[in-house]
């Protein structure tokens, strides 16, 4: 765990956060022309190995929120720092590099490659961090409870089933921190708590940070702290900044 002052692999000082993000905008441009605004958010933070549950009703901007994060989507301006190191003004391949080696994302509809098993997919999402460890992918999966269906696909496996795999993908290459994209969405009352349970459990044992997006009151009951973009996030509010815009969230 990188403690307070600690000094960053680019040599930054983290400060104890595995995420900070300041000033932060993106925009899409509309059918018609116009340019919204879609992301505002001056200030958000987590310090590591914390759990973060971020609600937000629809057209707040979760998703795109989550994919400025992980470097999916490029912003219009600011600043997002993973575990000390930049993600924001960094080149396609820097972006590609840090997201395997200290991120993982569990995608609401799992993104599954459905020509390869389950074993196999955790074993590709190593490709791109420190290479593929087949004795640590069939222990991730024996984890969630899939040491049975390692050679299954994901046709053949029930959706919980394949929330797991998802969930075993995201921490192959042992993350700092773990975005989650309404991961229980898909998911009965019963199997969204089992998997909600797994999640936060697996990501304390690896020590990685969680911020996990959801609608669901009692989903987000379960962590102690819970934020609301749309308070974080400006554009939501209808108040259109100036790109950069400092402040705390």
């Amino acid at each position: 765990m990188t403690v307070a002052g600690a000094r960053a692999p680019d040599g930054g000082v983290t400060d104890g956060q595995v995420l900070e993000v300041r000033g932060l905008t993106k925009h899409y441009d509309s059918p018609d022309g116009e340019r919204l605004l879609v992301v505002d958010v001056p200030r958000f933070q987590m310090a590591a190995g914390e759990h973060v549950g971020l609600r937000g009703p629809s057209g707040s901007g979760k998703t795109t929120f989550l994919n400025l994060l992980a470097g999916i989507l490029q912003a219009d301006a600011g600043e997002v720092r993973i575990d000390g190191r930049p993600m924001t003004g960094i080149g396609e391949a820097e972006r590609d590099r840090l997201r395997a080696e200290r991120l993982g994302y569990v995608f609401q509809t799992f993104n599954l490659l459905h020509g390869y098993t389950a074993l196999e997919n955790v074993e590709l999402g190593m490709m791109f961090g420190p290479g593929i460890d087949s004795a640590y992918a069939r222990e991730l999966l024996d984890r969630v409870g899939l040491a049975h269906r390692l050679d299954y696909r994901p046709r053949q496996l029930s959706v919980g089933q394949q929330q797991r795999v998802a969930v075993a993908r995201a921490l192959a290459n042992r993350p700092r921190l773990v975005l989650a994209d309404e991961p229980t969405g898909n998911l009965d009352r019963r199997h969204a708590m089992e998997a909600l349970d797994l999640m936060r459990a697996v990501c304390r044992e690896h020590g990685a940070a969680l911020l996990l997006v959801s609608h669901d009151p009692e989903v987000l009951s379960h962590f102690e702290r819970v934020d609301d973009l749309s308070v974080l996030n400006r554009a939501a509010q209808g108040t259109v900044s100036a790109p950069g815009a400092g402040g705390r969230a």
